[in-house]
């Protein structure tokens, strides 16, 4: 039986731990915040109180956490507990610039580094519906197939070196697009507003046509009923814009929706909307600024 440690049981991390111990995994979990990761137990996994104490004896460690900087201090914590041979999935969102660094922390430590972050929001989370976009060593698979299963409908393997950030590099070029569709479904509704319409009206002309979509159709029904329980915060859409458009400006390639996107959640989150869903940026429109 596989076992398996979790760092960072947030939105999207304590999903995954929990379909992991439903699949039969050992799983062991630690979050920054402790009394988060604790509904956690009624599925089987045991609670941590040190990032060193999750991982001590897994055969898998799994970071899912904010950023790059985060990821960082809690291996770093996780020293004491680590040895070599560890496979280490970095499912977290970092960008390309972090992946370098997160590899070399691994090669100091004789960890197995697998750049894997994950598509999908909340809901794809909770279902074991996420796609896991993975990039590391063939000996690492069979260990990480189990883990990977649990979690995602696929894994799409891009390579065997994790180092490169080749996964890291499309996870960023896939969330620029959902980032971006939040965006545009939430001024078409906000202009229908500011003109004096019911912003339903842009719903039902787009419904049944070419530009109908399920996501467009849930971050319209979130924004009519004002409903944004967070499926992914305004605050992780900001740190995703400015990852983007830096991976865009080291490529030489404007990201012009990209950067214009990161000024609306920036508005929002000033509102205070940074723990909602990112559909908030629906606010962004009516800040007079």
């Amino acid at each position: 039986m596989t076992s398996v440690a979790v760092l960072g049981t947030g939105i999207m991390g304590a999903p995954m731990a929990r379909n992991m111990a439903k699949a039969g995994l050992r799983v062991r979990v630690w979050n920054r915040t402790k009394e988060k990761a604790r509904p956690l137990e009624a599925d089987g996994a045991v609670v941590a109180d040190s990032p060193a104490e999750a991982v001590e004896g897994a055969d898998v460690i799994v970071t899912m956490l904010s950023d790059g900087d985060a990821v960082r201090a809690a291996m770093s914590a996780a020293v004491p507990g680590l040895r070599p041979g560890h496979v280490w999935a970095q499912m977290s969102t970092v960008g390309v610039a972090a992946v370098e660094g997160l590899a070399a922390l691994a090669a100091e430590h004789g960890l197995t580094f697998v750049d894997a972050p994950v598509q999908g929001t909340r809901q794809p989370a909770e279902q074991g519906k996420l796609v896991v976009l993975a990039a590391g060593p063939q000996a690492a698979r069979p260990a990480l197939e189990p883990v990977f299963d649990a979690v995602g409908q696929r894994t799409l393997w891009l390579g065997e070196d994790g180092a490169d950030g080749t996964a890291s590099k499309l996870k960023l070029a896939a969330v620029s697009y959902a980032i971006s569709l939040t965006a545009v479904v939430a001024e078409a509704l906000a202009l229908a507003k500011g003109l004096g319409l019911d912003p339903d009206l842009v719903r039902q002309v787009i419904s049944g046509g070419p530009l109908d979509n399920v996501y467009f159709q849930g971050k319209a029904k979130a924004i009519m009923e004002g409903d944004f329980t967070p499926s992914f915060t305004v605050s992780n859409a900001e740190k995703d814009t400015r990852l983007i458009t830096q991976a865009g400006e080291s490529a030489g390639v404007r990201l012009d929706v990209a950067a214009a996107a990161g000024e609306r959640f920036r508005r929002a989150e000033s509102l205070g909307h940074g723990d909602e869903d990112m559909a908030a940026t629906y606010f962004a429109s009516f800040d007079k600024g």
